[in-house]
């Protein structure tokens, strides 16, 4: 189910390429078949290695950097979570063809 749903994300993205992370990450039974899927697309499949797989904080890390880059700010007291969120409706202003000019330097300092 997570392939086809997959498989249906990247047509309406107009994506080739898919990035495995989290828990189902470590599946590579799961691997060999989004491997597959990217394959008959012309795409690449990117799977994490096991240490960054059993934990999204590299994941939500990273979304934070983006966010951030891009001129996204959230004060800490307003700061929430939602375990059931719905990525598709979320604006993702980062979801543009062009990294902005100081992303390079927020990766550095990250780091």
């Amino acid at each position: 189910m997570l392939v086809v749903i997959t498989e249906r994300a990247m047509a309406h993205s107009d994506t080739k390429d898919v990035l495995i992370v989290g828990g189902v990450g470590c599946n590579e039974c799961l691997q060999e078949m989004m491997r597959t899927i990217c394959s008959e697309h012309g795409g690449r499949l990117f799977a994490t290695d096991d240490r960054y797989c059993i934990d999204n904080r590299a994941t939500t890390a990273y979304t934070g950097l983006l966010a951030y880059a891009h001129g996204t700010v959230t004060p800490l007291e307003e700061s929430t979570f939602t375990q059931r969120f719905r990525t598709d409706e979320v604006h993702a202003i980062w979801r543009q063809k062009k990294e902005p000019s100081n992303m390079n330097s927020l990766m550095q300092e990250s780091s």
